[in-house]
């Protein structure tokens, strides 16, 4: 048993600074996108193009959820790539500069064409930048489980990554309008400003891809059938939960990133505060990765997060005190913050061990379909919150034409703000007391390493 146990936890890896820095560029790049769809595209399509919210909001909806076609599509063909530079490297090579094209062109919308040209041009480029996005996210997450099969390594790549990725949304959130003003507050200036963020983007990738290497070597020489590996994710059921657990809270995140522009603007007068407001939502984020990483290893990531969304639930309802005074706005930012440092820490954490459990009950690896369960139910979830932050809105009857909205639609940016994403908390601790895997985790790997000496 002695000996089984050492193999067993003989996975890491010698890894330093760099490789984990390395890995969490990637995430930054993503997120000068991925932040700006949900911080910026609904209020830059109504207020900036003057699209309905309602109708903004079903395109994202239709929109996400072809996406998740794509996100399986996608996983499929990394788990047959075989390159020189590996499975995932490659499509960050040849994937990054598409990206950044793509991302830019969901600003140019044509001023001069009608509304209904304008909406297929919105739906085109939108899903067009989706099918791009699949082909860098997924790939990048993958990469993940090839780096290093230690699960606290693992932890580690996905805190650098959430750490790097918060960086990245505070660059978008607080430099964006700035920039925009800068270049003259006109459309084009949206295009000027998302030009030089994809450039940046676009390096960030290159660095990822010098900088790692695809470590784990697992034998599987020959194909796996498509039939079996659908089959294999059917029996995994931490997957499932994982992947319900995202969607979830990516519709969580993305109320809270595109309803702070209409909460700034409306209930605090000043919409040049969603800057201020998400660096009192992240600084507690980034902090708190110093730290969290050593709770992971103590209590369990699972435990961890349990406490996070109780904790960010208290300060939803701290905004209450007094919904419109910016300093109680603040502090439960604060609050909110701190909740989010074991759930960003480790949502993206429970992937790679899924694909561990997988291997370990079905006998079958497929690494690039079970982590597509990832970006399926952030693109999926993020489409729900997106499609219903312009659904509430529509409901309450917002304009964004007007510079005083009717109390209906500013019911409207206090449910966006405050009341659904605490039912959406309940939700993620519903499916966290159902995620178990932790306290099996180290048996898993025992088996896994003993199979493979016997093979």
């Amino acid at each position: 048993m002695d000996a089984t146990h050492q193999k067993a936890v003989s996975f890491k890896e010698n890894l330093g600074f760099k490789d984990y820095v390395g890995f969490g560029f990637g995430d930054m790049a993503i997120n000068f996108t991925f932040a700006s769809l949900g911080m910026f595209v609904v209020f830059f399509y109504t207020d900036v193009i003057g699209i309905s919210a309602g109708i903004i909001g079903t395109l994202m909806l239709f929109s996400r959820s072809f996406d998740g076609i794509i996100d399986v599509v996608v996983g499929g063909l990394v788990d047959k790539t075989h390159s020189r530079w590996g499975k995932t490297r490659p499509w960050l090579l040849f994937g990054a500069l598409p990206f950044a094209i793509l991302t830019i062109s969901i600003f140019a919308v044509p001023a001069g064409w009608s509304e209904v040209a304008k909406i297929v041009y919105i739906f085109l480029s939108y899903n067009l930048l989706m099918i791009a996005f699949s082909s860098i996210a997924i790939p990048y997450g993958t990469l993940n489980s090839l780096v290093t099969r230690d699960q606290h390594q693992r932890e580690k790549f996905n805190l650098f990554r959430m750490f790097m990725a918060q960086v990245g949304v505070l660059i978008v959130t607080n430099a964006t309008m700035p920039m925009v003003d800068f270049f003259g507050n006109k459309q084009l200036s949206w295009v000027i400003t998302y030009t030089i963020l994809s450039a940046i983007s676009v390096l960030l990738f290159m660095v990822v891809f010098k900088s790692q290497k695809e470590r784990v070597q697992v034998v599987a020489a020959k194909k796996i059938p498509l039939k079996v590996s659908l089959n294999a994710i059917f029996k995994n059921k931490y997957w499932w939960i994982a992947t319900i657990f995202f969607i979830i809270y990516s519709i969580g995140y993305a109320l809270n990133q595109g309803s702070t522009i209409y909460y700034a603007k409306y209930v605090l007068h000043n919409d040049s505060l969603v800057g201020v407001l998400t660096i009192g939502y992240l600084a507690p984020v980034l902090i708190g990765f110093i730290f969290v990483s050593h709770l992971f290893v103590r209590y369990g990531k699972t435990k961890v997060m349990l406490w996070g969304s109780i904790l960010s639930i208290f300060g939803y309802l701290f905004t209450l005190i007094s919904p419109d005074n910016f300093a109680v706005v603040m502090t439960s930012q604060i609050i909110k913050g701190v909740g989010q440092v074991p759930i960003l820490g480790g949502v993206w954490a429970m992937f790679p061990d899924t694909i561990e459990y997988g291997e370990w009950k079905t006998h079958v690896r497929v690494e690039g379909l079970l982590y597509s369960g990832g970006s399926l139910g952030q693109k999926v979830g993020v489409g729900l919150g997106t499609a219903l932050t312009g659904w509430v809105l529509a409901w309450g009857h917002y304009n964004g034409a007007l510079s005083a909205q009717p109390s209906s639609a500013m019911n409207s940016i206090y449910q966006l703000f405050i009341y659904i994403p605490i039912v959406i908390y309940i939700l993620q601790i519903v499916l966290l007391l159902m995620y178990n895997l932790d306290k099996k985790y180290p048996a898993i790997m025992r088996d896994l390493a003993a199979r493979k000496d016997n093979d």
